[in-house]
């Protein structure tokens, strides 16, 4: 999100920082096991409602309860994967846990689900990757 050379700020560029330190934040106190992050990540959590008070006029409260209510990976809780084909053969990467997928993974909040899948096969296989389709949509909770 950093900002490039002649490239103008929006009035609500501030939003768009709101929201990812929101989500760096809740991110941080999900994965993050050690006392002193976890604090930080609160810290964080809370500079981002303080930003959204003051910018909106809502109440410290009001923001709490609508931007900082959740736990757990950020919503919308989007996993995508990439399935990269080549010479017959299909790409799988070793997860931390020791098995094996298809590279991809939860969908930052600043991202589609496309340049999500594009970052997520750099980050895991190296790779630059064009995304040509989507191929299917699965709903955990059905």
């Amino acid at each position: 999100m950093g900002q490039k050379d002649g490239e103008v700020r929006t009035d609500t560029t501030w939003l768009d920082f709101a929201v990812e330190l929101q989500f760096i934040a809740q991110a941080g106190l999900t994965y993050s096991k050690d006392h002193f992050d976890l604090e930080r990540f609160e810290r964080i959590r809370e500079i981002a409602a303080e930003m959204l008070s003051l910018k909106s006029g809502f109440s410290m409260e009001k923001v709490r309860d609508l931007f900082c209510n959740e736990t757990g990976f950020q919503t919308p809780k989007l996993d995508t994967r990439a399935a990269i084909f080549k010479e017959g053969k299909i790409l799988l990467v070793k997860e931390k846990n020791g098995t094996w997928s298809l590279p991809g993974g939860w969908v930052d909040v600043n991202q589609s689900v496309k340049s999500n899948t594009i970052k997520e096969v750099k980050e895991e296989a190296g790779l630059d990757v064009q995304v040509v389709k989507l191929i299917a949509v699965q709903d955990r909770n059905l």
